[in-house]
């Protein structure tokens, strides 16, 4: 077994707790017939790897902060991305002493509605917290959503894993910044040199996540 350095510990984490799943797998408009789905929401099950993952989090951000040329704005609220984003956001949040807001569907009697719950003043610059990006347009609608409804700045988007299907690129031309703490093919070589998966799920969901990615250059 390969050593586990680098973020390869969260790949680990993810495959003891069966969060990686092989099969045929659709999932909302972008997600269709992946032989590949990654449930990091399994992560509240073990509070040892949810701190970690804060605290690599909280570091990460740090350090592209404190560069000559930093990589991420200064901001004063983080904001979870419901559902898999908010356990993420608030670990996040209590490490890092940062305060939180997200964003709250809710239904009414008259109605539904979406709102920004938690304290916030207009002009305030936001980091994004979500626990895995695909496409990137449910990032780009709740920036949007921030920026058009409370008058909330996003530049940053913090995610702990990326599917790596061309999210960085598309977020880009938004205007936004995606920071990943793990790459989906990172973790598949790293589960494919641990002997943990099959050759033929490895060579399968590789061709998948290059296809997708493709897409955007066709």
């Amino acid at each position: 077994m390969p050593k586990d350095s680098g973020n390869l510990w969260l790949a680990k984490a993810l495959w003891e707790l069966g969060a990686v799943q092989f099969g045929d797998f659709t999932l909302g408009r972008t997600t269709q017939n992946s032989p590949i789905y990654v449930n990091l929401r399994l992560i509240i099950s073990d509070p040892r790897a949810l701190s970690r993952a804060a605290r690599v989090m909280q570091e990460e951000v740090q350090t592209l902060q404190a560069m000559r040329h930093p990589h991420v704005h200064p901001f004063q609220r983080i904001c979870g991305i419901p559902f898999g984003g908010l356990h993420l956001a608030t670990a996040f949040s209590l490490r890092s002493r940062v305060p939180m807001v997200y964003v709250h569907p809710a239904k009414e009697h008259n109605g539904s509605r979406i709102y920004v719950e938690g304290l916030y003043e207009a002009g305030e610059s936001v980091l994004l917290v979500d626990d895995l990006v695909t496409s990137g347009g449910g990032i780009g609608q709740t920036a949007a959503f921030l920026r058009d409804n409370a008058g909330l700045h996003v530049r940053d988007v913090l995610v702990l894993l990326d599917r790596q299907e061309g999210a960085k690129e598309r977020l880009r031309k938004q205007g936004y910044n995606l920071i990943s703490i793990l790459g989906l093919e990172p973790m598949l070589n790293y589960l494919m040199a641990s002997e943990l998966i099959e050759a033929d799920q490895f060579r399968r969901s590789v061709e998948y996540i290059q296809s997708q990615r493709g897409k955007l250059d066709s």
